[in-house]
């Protein structure tokens, strides 16, 4: 494979590219949908939309436990000329995708009312976050495939493939959702249904490239379906990304509840304001991790060859390109925050709440693109143990303490400033990780020289 020989800056394009623009179609589909709800449902829709996300992280977290943890491991298969091993992980990943739908979201349907009430949820945005899960986690089979193969699919060397999938989810999405919204008048519930039928299309193309023969690897009758040791490595590996969004979930309950708490009669806005917020920087956050993805088989298969210096290499220049695009996020949201903002809603207050947020936010934002990309350069090489401790001490040593004493100081304001303080310590926290455990590492290795 031309992941162990072609230039690191070539392979970056090859595989990072397709990636980011799948990341980047995911991310404005995203967007796109909250704009279609806040113009077409009105501003108590976004806050209600908002409400769902400490929920859609739990569904997210759910599947990526097994997809990331199951690339990570095929492409170290496939960097040790294991195919064999590399198609039980494909396996064992499709029926885990199954398992963790059915159990996960038939559950969240079972308890659906008291988790949207305990995330934040008021009588007033309930009933749009309400209908607007139930048809997500309805859909939750078909999403868990479709994610869990992608992310397969580009680990074992089809990156322009998952791409495809990718934007195909997108742009079934894109159209359908202002027909479901506008024409057929169904509301916050047209969004959700035109996201299934975008990730049933993509589930289509994926599953049609796993059982065609002429994939490198692709279901197998004769091997492993369900093997323990198998699935521990899965859930080893994926279990800090899962952490990650388990974490999300938790410290966004926090957040929508001192919003509540601070912003008093206009609470309901402010969690919209946020939602604007969320959605504006996951959009950047989804760019970055479109890099990690694109990396991630790089640093899978020439981390399980022993070249060292090949691995280096692609950690430097991800932390740049990352540390790039969180600051072209600064620079939009600095300059023009009112116009982001009334992309969503034409509510005046929550685009003075949302201009705050902004302004204060993404004051350090520059340097999450570096934090992201060095938490996930650990998941990639089979360290997850480090990834899992940069992800929870963000989240839980950092944000939550800062929740907890800054916005009964300085109001709503406080809010924002919690999350731009851990941000920054994270970073800080990230750096000297990676120079610490680099150094071991390099050890390891016993400085065997980049293979060009």
């Amino acid at each position: 494979m031309t992941l162990g020989s072609s230039t690191i800056g070539k392979l970056l394009v090859q595989y990072s590219v397709p990636a980011i623009i799948a990341a980047v179609a995911t991310s404005l589909y995203n967007i796109v949908d909250s704009i279609f709800i806040g113009r077409g449902v009105g501003a108590m829709a976004i806050s209600g939309l908002a409400i769902t996300f400490p929920l859609m992280n739990l569904v997210i977290g759910f599947c990526t436990l097994i997809a990331v943890g199951g690339a990570t491991i095929s492409s170290i298969f496939l960097g040790q000329k294991n195919l064999a091993r590399a198609t039980d992980v494909i396996n064992n990943v499709m029926v885990l995708c199954v398992i963790h739908s059915v159990v996960f979201g038939g559950l969240s349907l079972i308890f659906l009312d008291e988790i949207l009430t305990f995330f934040g949820a008021t009588a007033e945005t309930i009933p749009y976050a309400r209908e607007f899960m139930t048809v997500i986690l309805y859909g939750t089979p078909i999403s868990y495939i479709f994610i869990g193969l992608n992310n397969l699919m580009r680990a074992t060397g089809y990156p322009k493939k998952a791409m495809i999938s990718a934007l195909l989810s997108v742009a079934v999405n894109v159209i359908l959702a202002p027909i479901f919204i506008f024409v057929f008048d169904w509301g916050i519930k047209g969004a959700a249904l035109a996201t299934i039928c975008g990730q049933f299309s993509a589930f289509i193309w994926v599953m049609a490239h796993f059982m065609s023969r002429k994939s490198l690897v692709h279901f197998c009758a004769g091997n492993s379906w369900l093997k323990w040791s198998l699935v521990k490595r899965i859930y080893t590996i994926g279990l800090s990304p899962f952490l990650m969004n388990a974490t999300a979930c938790f410290v966004v309950v926090f957040l929508n509840k001192s919003l509540l708490d601070v912003a008093g009669p206009d609470g309901n806005i402010a969690v919209g304001a946020y939602g604007i917020i969320n959605r504006t920087t996951m959009f950047f956050v989804m760019i970055v991790f479109g890099v990690t993805q694109g990396m991630q088989p790089i640093l899978g298969y020439n981390y399980g060859a022993g070249r060292w210096n090949r691995v280096t290499e692609t950690l430097k220049k991800g932390i740049w390109i990352g540390v790039g695009i969180t600051t072209l996020g600064w620079i939009i949201t600095q300059t023009f925050p009112d116009v982001v903002s009334s992309m969503f809603t034409t509510d005046i207050t929550m685009i003075d709440i949302a201009r705050s947020g902004f302004h204060i936010y993404f004051l350090i934002y520059p340097v999450v693109g570096a934090q992201i990309v060095i938490q996930n350069y650990f998941q990639s090489i089979g360290h997850p143990n480090m990834s899992i401790f940069l992800s929870l001490t963000r989240q839980l040593i950092f944000l939550v303490p800062l929740l907890w004493l800054l916005p009964p100081h300085f109001g709503i304001d406080g809010v924002w400033a919690s999350m731009a303080v851990s941000d920054f310590l994270a970073f800080i926290l990230a750096i000297v990780t990676m120079i610490v455990m680099n150094r071991k590492l390099k050890k390891h290795f016993n400085n065997i020289p980049a293979e060009q």
